[in-house]
């Protein structure tokens, strides 16, 4: 874990959020290129009531959130690290704090969608136990999108 490194739960409406969120949308405008629009629909925080936001020395270095997929199942959403601070274990630390607060709220799995281009994200779910499944909704007949699930909290 990271010296000084805190985890605060949130809602979108946090600055730091806002902050973080901007920068991952530079970046994803960068790697989804022309096809950036079509993701940046599916992408809208305003409604998230569910979010993390990392803290080193009280600088935000990174965010992620959650939003109700279906009754039991909740959907990851804006997983982000400021550049600098990647490969130090905070991504792991969201996603462990993500997982545990949709646990807490009696959500059983897990889902999300990244693109085939996004290698550091695919190395990071899988690293945490998620498999590849179907695509599913909006995600559908994407060929770049690559859809993942994890079961989450007791598993009797």
């Amino acid at each position: 874990m990271v010296l000084n490194f805190k985890i605060e739960r949130t809602t979108s409406q946090d600055f730091n959020f806002l902050k973080l969120v901007a920068e991952l949308d530079k970046d994803l405008k960068i790697k989804n290129g022309t096809k950036n629009d079509f993701f940046a629909q599916y992408n809208k925080s305003d409604t998230i009531n569910h979010v993390i936001v990392a803290y080193i020395k009280e600088k935000p270095v990174g965010c992620g959130a959650f939003k109700e997929f279906d009754s039991d199942t909740v959907e990851l959403k804006r997983m982000y690290v400021v550049p600098d601070f990647r490969c130090q274990g905070i991504a792991s630390e969201i996603l462990n704090e993500l997982e545990k607060w949709a646990s807490e709220l009696q959500y059983k799995k897990c889902i999300l969608e990244t693109g085939d281009k996004m290698k550091e994200a695919i190395g990071l779910y899988q690293k945490h136990q998620f498999v590849k499944t179907k695509n599913y909704g909006q995600y559908e007949n994407i060929t770049s999108s690559l859809c993942f699930k994890k079961s989450i909290g007791n598993k009797n």
